[in-house]
């Protein structure tokens, strides 16, 4: 689905109460699933999974399987609060620091006022209070929750917790809250259209450069077991 059929699924989704774990697939994400049987179970199962990194465009178009378009995280995420401002959506969001959530927080109800936050707290928590997480955000009920934890996280604390927590959309937002602190500047729309958003977010943080080191390895992946996909198997 391109974004505006992305959106229109995802509100669907919100109405009618039925529950949607969103993934915003990128190339780090899948190779991670390639070594992590428990990481690969939790992309497998998604209820969507979104192309968001342009290696991810780009690998679908090789394999002669391609998307609509990218479909952002960032941009879905505002997309979605779009539409909540208009609705009076309930929002509950999670991860990221303790600064960084607070100000995240008050800039998005700034910006949003028809949605309503119903809570907010930072990611930094054990494994023995994700009880109290979860009761919290019950109790709030929330129609959308955004999660931005590390990516071996991320991803299989929602898949463990989704179905106990309810909530009709669930999604992963990585760094996005960051931005929307302030913290980290996003790729200028240049950079967006070249598919450079990785190496401007590298110029910001260089010491981002191993996750990308990910980068050439999913490329070279790509391409050699694209060639076993693509190549027609001979008659016996």
């Amino acid at each position: 689905m391109n974004m505006k059929e992305t959106v229109a699924y995802l509100t669907e989704a919100i109405e009618s109460r039925r529950p949607n774990r969103v993934i915003t697939g990128n190339p780090i994400m899948l190779m991670v699933g390639l070594e992590n049987p428990d990481f690969h179970r939790a992309l497998a199962t998604a209820d969507l999974v979104v192309p968001d990194g342009a290696g991810v465009v780009w690998a679908a178009r090789r394999l002669k399987q391609p998307v609509k378009e990218r479909v952002a995280g960032f941009d879905l995420m505002h997309q979605m609060l779009q539409e909540g401002d208009r609705k009076s959506w309930s929002v509950y969001l999670l991860g990221a620091s303790a600064d960084i959530i607070k100000t995240a927080h008050d800039n998005l109800k700034r910006k949003y006022p028809g949605v309503r936050f119903v809570g907010y707290r930072d990611g930094y928590f054990t494994d023995r209070e994700d009880g109290a997480v979860i009761a919290e955000i019950r109790a709030a009920n929330p129609d959308m929750l955004f999660v931005a934890r590390a990516t071996m996280n991320q991803e299989p604390w929602i898949e463990k917790y989704a179905s106990v927590l309810g909530v009709p959309v669930i999604m992963g937002v990585g760094g996005s809250f960051d931005v929307v602190a302030g913290k980290v500047k996003r790729a200028p729309v240049l950079f967006q259209k070249l598919n450079l958003e990785w190496f401007y977010r590298l110029l910001q943080e260089p010491s981002r450069y191993k996750r990308m080191l990910v980068l050439p390895r999913f490329a070279l992946k790509v391409i050699k077991d694209g060639e076993k996909v693509l190549k027609p198997t001979k008659p016996s």
